[in-house]
């Protein structure tokens, strides 16, 4: 069960085009998943357009953008009519196990690069965004656990298949989970499964217990 979602404020902001990129893509893909916020989304949608159509010209003409590309940025976005996506996106591979990615991930499914492993029972691979952010697909195997760790800037994850705690929370698949430079965890999964997600940092990881503070200074190659 989904139990993490965006805010009301980044979802409104979500169907005006107002997100930033890295968010908005998070959440695009959270709404493949999530019918609640999917309806959500399309009744902000549809809000936002009726007051577009409704301006008359002359303010539409005083907008910073034109209102063309702003209904279109607005048809653009995830349908809301019917069932979850995920089944008919493309899939990620690793060790001959197979799994599928929300529709808005999948045009990222070929610039994702090898899985490496990273320590214990994690394994990660890089996914080229361009100028988004700096993005992983991280596998915890059956006990797999990340370092305690803050950040030094934003986080977003979305659980893509199992569940994992940290610390804080317990998070399922679908979950969208944003931290920042108040938030301290140690994700780790329990599942018998393990557990994938896509996670999006726009700044280091910094580590803050153990051994594992040692990697302070190369923790951008990595997470």
């Amino acid at each position: 069960m989904i139990n993490f979602h965006p805010t009301q404020q980044q979802l409104s902001d979500f169907a005006q085009g107002l997100s930033a990129p890295a968010l908005s893509l998070v959440i695009s893909a959270h709404a493949d998943m999530c019918p609640q916020c999917k309806r959500q989304i399309s009744q902000l949608e549809s809000a936002s357009a009726k007051i577009l159509v409704e301006q008359p010209f002359d303010r539409m003409a005083e907008q910073p953008t034109d209102f063309a590309s702003m209904l279109a940025e607005i048809t653009c976005l995830p349908a809301a009519e019917g069932p979850s996506n995920i089944s008919q996106s493309h899939q990620i591979e690793l060790d001959g196990r197979k799994f599928s990615v929300p529709r808005a991930l999948k045009r990222y499914v070929e610039k994702t690069g090898n899985w490496s492993h990273l320590l214990g029972n994690l394994w990660q691979a890089p996914v080229d965004l361009g100028p988004i952010g700096k993005a992983n697909f991280i596998f915890m195997q059956k006990q797999g656990r990340v370092p305690e760790h803050t950040h030094r800037g934003t986080e977003l994850t979305l659980v893509i298949d199992g569940e994992f705690s940290d610390g804080i929370s317990h998070y399922d698949t679908g979950d969208f989970i944003l931290m920042n430079s108040e938030n301290t965890h140690a994700p780790y999964s329990e599942a018998s499964e393990g557990c994938l997600v896509f996670t999006i940092v726009d700044a280091p990881l910094h580590f803050t217990s153990g051994i594992a503070r040692l990697l302070n200074p190369f923790s951008h190659l990595f997470f």
